[in-house]
C-alpha cells in the first residue's frame, strides 16, 4: 500500500485544521512541525520517493 505525497497533504491539512479548531494552543506546534518537515523534505528530497 502506497501513499502518495499529493493525497496525503489535504489530509493533514483538514486534520490539521480540525486540531486548532478544538484546540487552538495547538496552532503554533502544529505550524513548527509543519515547517520542520517542509524543510527537513527541501533539503533531503530523496526521501520523498
Amino acid at each position: 500500500m502506497t501513499i502518495h505525497s499529493i493525497a496525503l497533504t489535504p489530509l493533514i491539512s483538514l486534520i490539521a485544521g480540525v486540531l486548532i479548531l478544538i484546540m487552538p494552543r495547538l496552532l503554533n506546534y502544529i505550524v513548527a512541525l509543519y515547517l520542520i518537515v517542509v524543510g527537513l523534505l527541501g533539503l533531503f528530497p530523496h526521501l520523498v520517493g
